[in-house]
């Protein structure tokens, strides 16, 4: 059975991958390390791959578009209603594949390498702004004592 499309669950060391088939069926169900997945995904022929958008999400997803693989990015919100069971990874995973396959679905775009450096760059510009004043205060109550 070829796997068609892939609910990918992240987490700190342990992932969890759920496959599907085209015709709707359960391909594989597997846990891997983090140093396994690459190794794994590389193995696998092109397919569809849905991942809840968060920390290391974009990282992921720009690994595995170099495999020629279809990553999907979806808000956490959008996957919950598709979660059968208690809240673990293996369900999540299964939630993911699930949603990924809907076609009226919103997902997140894909960002590159540098968008993030950016980002970061411009919220410790922010940071910095926001304390000047703060600074300038302290500096004038210390001067004036």
């Amino acid at each position: 059975m070829q796997v068609t499309v892939v609910g990918l669950a992240i987490s700190n060391q342990v992932f969890q991958l759920h496959g599907g088939s085209a015709e709707g069926k359960v391909a594989v169900r597997k846990r891997l390390r983090r140093a396994q997945v690459a190794a794994f995904m590389a193995q696998l022929p092109p397919c569809r791959i849905g991942i809840e958008a968060g920390a290391g999400a974009h990282h992921w997803a720009g690994g595995l578009q170099q495999y020629g693989h279809e990553v999907k990015l979806m808000s956490p919100q959008y996957v919950k209603p598709y979660v059968k069971g208690n809240k673990n990874d293996s369900n999540d995973a299964e939630a993911i594949c699930e949603a990924v396959t809907r076609p009226s679905r919103r997902f997140v775009a894909v960002k590159s390498v540098e968008q993030p450096d950016l980002q970061r760059l411009h919220r410790v510009r922010e940071r910095c702004i926001k304390a000047r004043p703060a600074l300038a205060n302290q500096l004038r109550g210390l001067l004036s004592e």
